[in-house]
């Protein structure tokens, strides 16, 4: 597994843990469909919520959660809506979120858990 991918792996595992302790139930991992790729899925009380998973180490120019391009966030609202749409849950209450991830200084990362960061334009 080459390092970037490794990398990745290992915030999501992070942010899994993160979301776990915090009473979200983690029901899908890495979600591909046509829309594009979704890195959680989960249900946080009765909310399904679609988790963006970024990490950004020492020496980043942006933040993790900064890091979110327009193009980017097209990408994850056509993923989310694809996959209402695949599994015919278009009435469920679901959201977007951000889960920004860096190295820690006191911790051994720092996580920041942004709610309904993502919205589509109304």
């Amino acid at each position: 597994m080459n390092t970037k991918r490794a990398t990745g792996q290992q915030a999501e595992d992070v942010a899994a843990r993160y979301l776990q302790r915090r009473g979200v139930r983690i029901t899908c991992r890495n979600v591909y469909n046509r829309g594009g790729e979704i890195d959680l899925i989960g249900m946080d009380g009765n909310t399904l919520v679609f988790f963006e998973v970024r990490y950004r180490g020492h020496g980043s120019m942006t933040g993790a959660a900064e890091s979110i391009s327009y193009r980017k966030q097209q990408r994850i609202l056509r993923a989310a809506n694809y996959y209402l749409h695949r599994h015919g849950l278009w009435n469920a209450d679901a959201r977007i979120d951000v889960v920004a991830v860096s190295p820690g200084t006191i911790k051994r990362f720092n996580i920041q858990w942004i709610k309904n960061a993502i919205q589509s334009p109304a």
